[in-house]
This record gives C-alpha cells, sequence and structure tokens, in this order.
C-alpha cells in the first residue's frame, strides 16, 4: 500500500473580525448584539473578503486536493488489521487537534457524562452547550483509539489464557489460565469502539 493525500486547497480568507470577537469573547460566546468597534471591523472584514472571493473563483477555488492511493494485494488479506494501522494515528492526532466536538448521544456514553433533560432542552432551544458536552465527545474518541490499539494488536487474546509446556497434552502445550469472561467482555468493549466509529464517522473533523 502506498497513499499520497495532499493538502486541502487553501483559499483567502479575512479573519479580522473573527479573530477579535474570538479573542475578545471566546469561540462560542459571541453577543448578539456587538459594540461599534466590533461592527466597524466586521464591515471590514467583509469587505475584503469579497476581494479576495474574486481571486478565491479566479484561481483557488479551481484546483483539486490530490489524491493517489495505491492498494497492494497483501492489504486486503486483513483488511481490518491494514486499516486500524492507519486510522489510529489519525485519531491520536484528531483528539489533540481538534477545536470543536459534535452533539453525541446520551446512549453511548456512562451516565455521569450523560446530558440531563433540561440541558437537552436548552440546547436544541438555542444551542448551548452543558459543562459536559466536550468531555463527551473525548470519551467516544478515547473509545475508539482503544478499539484500534487493541485491533494493532496481534496477541490481546493472550492476555486472557496461558498454557505452560506439558508433554502430556497435544503439541505439548497445556491450559492452565483462562478468563473467558473478561476476553467477551475485551472483545465487545472493542466491537463498541468500531461501532462508535462508524457511527460518528462524519464528525471526525478538525
Amino acid at each position: 500500500m502506498k497513499i499520497k493525500i495532499g493538502k486541502y486547497p487553501n483559499r483567502l480568507t479575512c479573519n479580522i473580525h473573527s479573530n477579535h470577537m474570538n479573542k475578545k469573547y471566546g469561540v462560542v460566546d459571541w453577543p448578539k448584539v456587538q459594540d461599534r468597534k466590533d461592527d466597524v471591523l466586521e464591515s471590514i472584514e467583509d469587505a475584503v473578503q469579497t476581494v479576495y472571493n474574486m481571486f478565491n473563483w479566479i484561481w483557488f477555488d479551481r484546483r483539486t486536493q490530490k489524491i493517489k492511493v495505491r492498494i497492494d494485494r497483501w492489504d486486503t488479506w486483513s483488511m481490518d488489521h491494514t486499516l486500524a494501522h492507519i486510522i489510529l494515528p489519525m485519531l491520536v492526532q484528531l483528539k489533540r487537534t481538534k477545536h470543536g466536538a459534535p452533539r453525541v448521544d446520551n446512549a453511548d456514553v456512562p451516565k455521569e457524562l450523560r446530558m440531563s433533560k433540561k440541558d437537552m432542552t436548552q440546547f436544541a432551544k438555542d444551542g448551548s452547550t452543558d459543562d459536559k458536552f466536550f468531555k463527551r465527545w473525548d470519551w467516544i474518541l478515547d473509545e475508539m483509539i482503544w478499539a484500534f490499539e487493541q485491533k494493532c494488536r496481534d496477541d490481546w487474546e493472550g492476555d486472557f489464557y496461558e498454557y505452560n509446556f506439558d508433554g502430556t497434552e497435544r503439541f505439548g502445550l497445556k491450559l492452565v489460565w483462562e478468563d473467558r469472561e473478561g476476553s467477551k467482555a475485551h472483545q465487545k468493549r472493542m466491537t463498541n469502539g468500531f461501532k462508535l466509529f462508524g457511527k460518528y464517522l462524519e464528525n471526525l473533523w478538525d
């Protein structure tokens, strides 16, 4: 396998007003009514962006992202294992560099992280987030990361059984310890992590 994916095509953007508002009020707490300086900077940003958009249309919007993918025959012998080695470092980087979070369903997180009915009503009303909004997404990402870490391991099952050499048994090995319930719980958590990956795939953005 050989994959080469270039950067997304850049566009000219003016963020004078946006940067000012983020610094002054925070990323998600902009007031509905702005003061005079805020309004002036917004007008400047709009005017500059209008000029930028002309150049974007002429040049930047006509470019495309360069993507080259070569799949070798052996890459699909254990495709789940192959993909895990690609997905895992991407998830780790996403968690480290992300700037936002999607809404997470209560059923997907532990009870202590779930949104209350009051918070759910308020979120539906005006998009207000509760104090666990970003913690829920971190938990989801952690479960995905853990699941793919286990998939990258070739021997996680070995954590739940032990063999000793004994010439009386076939192949000279004798099972001396096994934790079937632990193995089932481990696999169940892995499966849930992969299910969360599929469910929130379109929310994996920075």
